[in-house]
C-alpha cells in the first residue's frame, strides 16, 4: 500500500525476519544461560514493562475507536480507500499495534530470566511469533479499513491483561487477583468475535481483499483451539481431597507408590503405608 512506504520497518521484510529469529534464538540461548543460575526477580522492571504496555493498549484502543467514528467506518465491512484521512490515521495507529508486537517478545524474556519455564508453551512462543510477522503483511497490503477490529478488542483485551500482570507482580495485591479466570475467557471471546466479523465481510463484500478475510479466519481459528487447550488444561477441576481418599486401593501403581500418594492426607502418610 502506497500509503505506508517509508514507514519504519516496513519497507523490507529482513528486518521482521530477523527480530523473529533473534527472539527464538534469545529463548533457546536464555534457558541454557538461565540453567544453572538463580531466576532473577526483575520486579521493578516488570511494573514498569506492564504498565507500558497497559498505557500504549489504552492509546491504541481509544485512537482506534476515534478514528473509525470519524472515517464512518461499516461495522459490517469497510473498504480500504473510502475513508479517506480516517484510513491514515487508522494505518498510523495499526502501525504502532505491529510494532507492539516487538516490544510484547520480552514477555518471553522475562519469563526466561525469571527462569518460569512452564510459562513457555507453543502457544504463547507460537502466538508471539506469528502475530509481528503477520501484522507485517496486514500493514503493508491492507493496512486499514476491515483489520481495525481485531486490533481495537485487543488493545481492549490487553489493557485489563497487562494490568493483571502489572498487579501479580506486587505481592500484597496477589490475593486480589482472581479473575486470571476469566481473562482467558475474554481472550477466546475475542477471537471468536474477530471470526465473525471477518466473515461478514465475505458475506457481503465491500472491496476488501477476499484471500486475506481467509487467512485471517483460518488464524484465529487456530488461537482458539489453542486458547481452548490451555483453558481446559489449567482450569478444569481437580479432584476432591474426599475422592483422593476414597481411591480403591486396586488403582495404579507406579514404582511401588500409589500415584495419589503425595496428594493425599495433605502429605502425612509414609513410603511404608504408599507401599
Amino acid at each position: 500500500d502506497a500509503r505506508v512506504r517509508g514507514w519504519f520497518l516496513l519497507d523490507s521484510y529482513l528486518p521482521t525476519f530477523f527480530l523473529t529469529g533473534a527472539y527464538l534464538l534469545c529463548i533457546w540461548l536464555g534457558n541454557k544461560l538461565m540453567k544453572n543460575r538463580p531466576p532473577f526477580s526483575l520486579r521493578p522492571h516488570l511494573i514498569v514493562y506492564n504498565l507500558g504496555i497497559t498505557l500504549l493498549s489504552f492509546y491504541m484502543l481509544i485512537e482506534l475507536i476515534l478514528a473509525t467514528w470519524e472515517g464512518g467506518y461499516n461495522l459490517q465491512c469497510q473498504n480500504l480507500h473510502s475513508a479517506g484521512e480516517a484510513d491514515i490515521r487508522v494505518a498510523k495507529v495499526l502501525w504502532w499495534y505491529y510494532f507492539s508486537k516487538v516490544i510484547e517478545f520480552m514477555d518471553t524474556i522475562f519469563f526466561v530470566l525469571r527462569k518460569k519455564s512452564s510459562q513457555i508453551t507453543f502457544l504463547h512462543v507460537y502466538h508471539h511469533a506469528t502475530m509481528f510477522n503477520i501484522w507485517w503483511c496486514v500493514l503493508n497490503w491492507i493496512p486499514c479499513g476491515q483489520s481495525f477490529f481485531g486490533p481495537t478488542l485487543n488493545s481492549f483485551i490487553h489493557v485489563l491483561m497487562y494490568s493483571y500482570y502489572g498487579l501479580s507482580v506486587i505481592p500484597s495485591m496477589r490475593k486480589y487477583l482472581w479473575w486470571k479466570k476469566y481473562l482467558t475467557q475474554a481472550q477466546l471471546i475475542q477471537f471468536l468475535l474477530t471470526i465473525v466479523h471477518t466473515l461478514s465481510a465475505a458475506v457481503k463484500p465491500c472491496g476488501f481483499p477476499f484471500g486475506c478475510l481467509m487467512f485471517q479466519s483460518s488464524y484465529m481459528a487456530t488461537l482458539v483451539i489453542l486458547f481452548i487447550n490451555f483453558y481446559i488444561k489449567t482450569y478444569r477441576k481437580a479432584p476432591s481431597r474426599t475422592a483422593v481418599k476414597e481411591t480403591p486401593v486396586t488403582t495404579e501403581i507406579k514404582n511401588g507408590f500409589h500415584k495419589d500418594y503425595f496428594a493425599a492426607a495433605n502429605g502425612l502418610q509414609n513410603n511404608k503405608k504408599a507401599q
